[in-house]
């Protein structure tokens, strides 16, 4: 892996990103189809296209939209089969079509103005890693769109880091598997994914933020369900009778804590309860609300938080039903990635020999890594260089990018060296 040099190497990580922005690949969480929207399949072709020009000629679509391809090892003894996942639709909270990305070369730390929206201003006050970035090219969208780095670069990065190990031979390397998902963005990025088809030991997703992260842990989440049932009654004749659903919501809602346990006053390891929506009329109404928290404790204990709310607010509306139902989602990855250290102790050398400090983090949200790492593939989350995502002021840089592709090269060839007998 000493021998490894990108002195002389052109990077197409940029080029490849500006191509794969451009293409709306946004998810649809009211559709029922895998993938929720046709249009990502666009970019899946396209991908299973490229990475056949490059030589992996198994590289395909299948019916759900994901992409599949393998890059033959190399290496002399046995190594664990390795993916490198990332995925191809940007999120439904802001506009990705008609993307028009910009290139801001060599930034030298003043505010951004977005040509296309002057009114989008990327304050280096908002957005404090800017400082980080004297000297680089940052690529922003216009101002009307997100960009879509999240996570169309981590796609571009892994291309090109597949593109390197093709164009050096000479790199030791075990087999490695690439996938690409769908639908991350509305929580269903894995739920069609073939495990035994895709035949990995260990995998890592390239969707996390600043330069040099790996993250190894995410939040737990839950959903709870509240249905609240009033008592209708003509308002003309509703006095003393008539019990009024969304008044019973609006209630509940109210006794949530407004300093604390919110999304709006958290940070960190602090978990919180998140209302995302609220439906219905007089005489039924429907809360959906989002618990996360790390521990499973935490979880419970927001619930709980939740049903004293519920129950405090049937107390003043008297007559009044609702019935909570809580669904679990996904659980923190540490518990699976801890009996595997191996996986982010070769991350954290990997990034150190790209030339960066390894920042080990936390997730405060899932990634299609945790759900893979709970269903039996360890899969921690490394660095693409993503800021403010699924906003219109999103930003990469494109010295980031190419790191990102380093550290993937440094890792297929640090794996190539690892016996399955030693994990």
């Amino acid at each position: 892996w000493y021998m490894i040099s990108f002195e002389d190497y052109d990077f197409t990580v940029t080029d490849r990103f500006l191509r794969y922005v451009r293409m709306d690949t946004q998810s649809d969480p009211d559709s029922a189809t895998t993938p929720s929207t046709m249009k990502q399949k666009e970019l899946a072709v396209l991908l299973a296209l490229e990475l056949r020009q490059m030589g992996l000629t198994d590289a395909q679509m299948d019916e759900y939209g994901y992409v599949y391809a393998t890059l033959e090892g190399n290496c002399k003894g046995p190594a664990p089969v390795i993916c490198f996942c990332a995925h191809m639709d940007t999120a439904p909270d802001c506009s990705g079509a008609g993307v028009n990305p910009v290139l801001h070369r060599n930034y030298q730390g003043a505010d951004l103005v977005l040509p296309d929206n002057p009114a989008e201003v990327l304050k280096l006050a908002d957005h404090p890693d800017l400082r980080l970035q004297t000297g680089h090219d940052i690529i922003t969208a216009g101002g009307n769109t997100l960009l879509g780095a999240d996570n169309k670069a981590g796609i571009a990065e892994i291309m090109d880091a597949i593109r390197f190990l093709v164009l050096h031979p000479e790199i030791s390397h075990g087999k490695i598997r690439v996938l690409f998902t769908v639908d991350e963005e509305i929580g269903r990025g894995v739920d069609h994914v073939n495990l035994e088809k895709l035949g990995a030991d260990y995998a890592y997703t390239i969707d996390g933020e600043k330069a040099g992260s790996i993250e190894d842990e995410t939040f737990c989440a839950d959903l709870a369900k509240v249905v609240l049932h009033g008592i209708p009654v003509h308002p003309g004749f509703a006095k003393g009778k008539m019990v009024n659903a969304l008044k019973i919501a609006a209630c509940l809602l109210g006794k949530l804590p407004a300093d604390k346990l919110s999304p709006e006053t958290t940070e960190g390891r602090e978990g919180f309860i998140h209302p995302v929506s609220l439906s219905g009329n007089a005489e039924k109404a429907s809360l959906s609300v989002i618990i996360r928290d790390f521990s499973e404790e935490g979880l419970k204990s927001h619930e709980e938080v939740l049903r004293m709310a519920m129950e405090e607010a049937l107390e003043t509306f008297p007559g009044g039903n609702a019935f909570l139902t809580i669904i679990p989602q996904y659980r923190n990855m540490k518990q699976v990635l801890d009996q595997h250290p191996r996986v982010t102790a070769l991350a954290r050398e990997a990034i150190r020999m790209a030339g960066l400090e390894p920042i080990q983090q936390n997730i405060r949200g899932g990634t299609d890594g945790c759900r893979l790492t709970l269903m039996g593939l360890p899969c921690p989350n490394i660095f693409a260089g993503e800021h403010a995502f699924h906003s219109r002021q999103e930003w990469v840089s494109v010295q980031d990018m190419q790191k990102a592709v380093q550290t993937v090269v440094f890792l297929s060839s640090l794996w190539a060296g690892e016996s399955r007998m030693l994990l």
